[in-house]
């Protein structure tokens, strides 16, 4: 499932958090912790992202959600098709600027690690497939920014590449075509090959039942936003009003 690990993380932190009172619920308070604010984003990010690629069409295979190694890291999505192998590492940055030059990527100035670990990730995959199926495979790494509001690529990064997620389906397309159908199908049932990515694969729970989790805890905060929302429009109106009155009250002492 897309962002299986991610919800996973989120639900088991978010389980710790106390649930909120009604007074809380009414104003609108946030139900996630600071520390599950940032899963939740994630989970959204990688959850755009594979809605994106299913518009890449039966030529392509992809995998969401891959553990690999002995540990808990994953890589969001892997895509293998006629334009080639790709790791994606997808990064939620919604509304924020993200500059890229070389092997330096900021977001709102801060600097991430998003090159090194995409390459890491492509590096891993390639060596993995390349030992399943008996020869070399090349692997591109691809990192995906979500909605930023500005993505700025003043030199791209050797062998990487960094897109926003809307232009990610034109990418694909455009791209040259590097695998035979039959070489396509190989590394692809390769890839699916249970046992390849992970010495064990972590137990997560059923993939629908964390969806509908996911579900609700993405309903209650939107509801939370809408309500916070609401009270903000609520006090402007109030505070409109009051003016208004002080005003009249004002032209009326003239008057007199």
């Amino acid at each position: 499932m897309p962002a299986q690990s991610v919800i996973a993380e989120l639900l088991d932190g978010q389980s710790l958090v106390p649930p909120r009172g009604f007074m809380r619920r009414l104003f609108g308070v946030d139900p996630l912790s600071r520390e599950t604010k940032s899963w939740y984003r994630g989970a959204l990010g990688e959850l755009e992202v594979a809605r994106v690629l299913a518009g890449l069409g039966p030529e392509y295979t992809v995998l969401h959600a891959v553990p690999v190694g002995a540990g808990t890291s994953d890589i969001d999505h892997i895509v293998i098709g006629p334009t080639g192998v790709f790791t994606v590492n997808t990064k939620n940055h919604s509304g924020k600027k993200v500059w890229v030059a070389g092997r330096t990527l900021m977001v709102s100035g801060a600097r991430q690690p998003h090159i090194r670990d995409s390459v890491f990730e492509a590096k891993r995959a390639a060596k993995l497939l390349s030992q399943a199926i008996g020869q070399p495979v090349a692997v591109t790494p691809l990192i995906v920014v979500v909605d930023p509001a500005e993505l700025n690529v003043k030199e791209k990064p050797d062998g990487v590449e960094v897109l926003s997620s809307r232009s990610l389906l034109r990418w694909f397309s455009r791209g040259p075509r590097l695998l035979s159908a039959g070489e396509a199908q190989g590394i692809a049932a390769a890839a699916c090959r249970p046992g390849l990515w992970h010495r064990d694969s972590p137990d997560d729970g059923d993939p629908v039942a964390l969806m509908a989790r996911f579900e609700t805890l993405r309903r209650a905060v939107r509801s939370a936003y809408r309500r916070r929302i609401g009270w903000a429009f609520a006090m402007l109106a109030g505070l409109f009003v009051s003016i208004l009155a002080a005003y009249q009250v004002y032209l009326g002492l003239l008057v007199r």
